[in-house]
């Protein structure tokens, strides 16, 4: 007796949703990879390959890109991986239906301060909700590479339907219903590795990147916290694991945005050249208001900040958390 095969849709076609695709598209007859630029669809159907974003790394044949959204109508289960200001408007454009929906994208909305999965919930309220979260490279997924991550449901009956479809050998996601938790670990671990990319591109160190990485993450709690994550979630793969990757590589966009600008060049520049988004640029200013309008100290953030609007530079910024006030490290 044949097994019938769950049909998945990707939203987004940057380097991580089609690393998605392809690891998700094993097993399934066909997986659809939904993406903005004709050139993208046409790469990906003509060549197996998105060479915009994801270069060097064939895809499976039955991974179909495709530009119309009522496409997907069919899916039971829909990953969306949009960049985290354009979330909104894409909810908008989906497709009726009761999809699952998986958010991908990490960040805090710019104009009304609500994590993803609020802004899912204003607009799209009666579909299952989960969050899909943790330390990953698209490059390394997209090899098949072992990987593990936060898969956040709003409940267990969601996390026992979505796990099947993609849980793969070297792709693993683990069940969490923090959902708040798992957002709150991937939006702001993409602003402090923007910190510790200044400290590799002013060349301080170490010790002051493994510095900013601690600190950060007392950081990443009390924030949580103020938004009522669990501190379990943030000490896991979507908080600490998460941020540990991000913050140790130019593989990651964050950090190499942060290693520019410690060594010297301006962040409209850096920005400006960039084919994919920096979400840790316009998720720093939005954390730093909501932090600051919750009482919640997070000098690196405010640190990040600083830089990204050019009020000062990397050693000026290092030297001023460095000369902070002496107190307990749960502080």
């Amino acid at each position: 007796m044949s097994v019938r095969k769950a049909k998945i849709g990707v939203i987004g076609a940057g380097a991580w949703g089609t690393a998605l695709a392809q690891v998700l598209s094993a097993g399934q007859d066909e997986l659809l990879l939904w993406a903005r630029e004709a050139d993208v669809v046409a790469q990906i159907n003509n060549l197996h390959e998105n060479q915009t974003f994801l270069p060097g790394h064939p895809l499976r044949p039955h991974v179909r890109a495709t530009q119309d959204m009522d496409a997907l109508a069919q899916c039971e289960a829909l990953l969306i991986v949009t960049p985290a200001q354009h979330l909104r408007t894409t909810l908008k454009d989906l497709p009726d239906g009761n999809a699952a929906l998986i958010l991908c994208s990490k960040g805090i909305e710019e104009a009304t301060q609500q994590l993803m999965s609020e802004v899912v919930q204003e607009i799209r309220p009666d579909n299952r909700l989960a969050v899909l979260s943790g330390p990953t490279f698209a490059h390394e997924v997209a090899q098949g590479l072992p990987t593990a991550l936060t898969l956040a449901c709003d409940r267990e009956e969601t996390w026992k339907t979505l796990y099947p479809l993609i849980a793969k050998p070297t792709f693993r996601p683990y069940f969490s219903d923090d959902i708040v938790g798992a957002e709150i670990g991937g939006a702001v671990k993409n602003v402090l590795a923007i910190g510790c990319g200044v400290v590799e591109g002013a060349g301080l160190g170490q010790n002051a990147r493994a510095s900013i990485i601690g600190r950060g993450f007392a950081e990443m709690l009390r924030y949580g916290a103020a938004r009522g994550a669990n501190a379990e979630t943030l000490s896991g793969l979507c908080g600490l694991g998460d941020l540990v990757l991000t913050c140790s590589s130019a593989s990651s966009r964050n950090f190499s945005l942060g290693k520019g600008l410690g060594e010297g060049q301006s962040a409209d520049a850096l920005l400006s050249n960039r084919a994919t988004v920096a979400e840790g640029a316009s998720t720093a200013p939005v954390l730093q208001q909501d932090a600051k309008a919750r009482a919640v100290d997070m000098p690196i953030v405010d640190a990040v900040c600083a830089l990204l609007t050019g009020e000062t530079d990397s050693r000026s910024v290092v030297a001023q958390l460095m000369g902070r006030p002496l107190v307990s490290e749960q502080r």
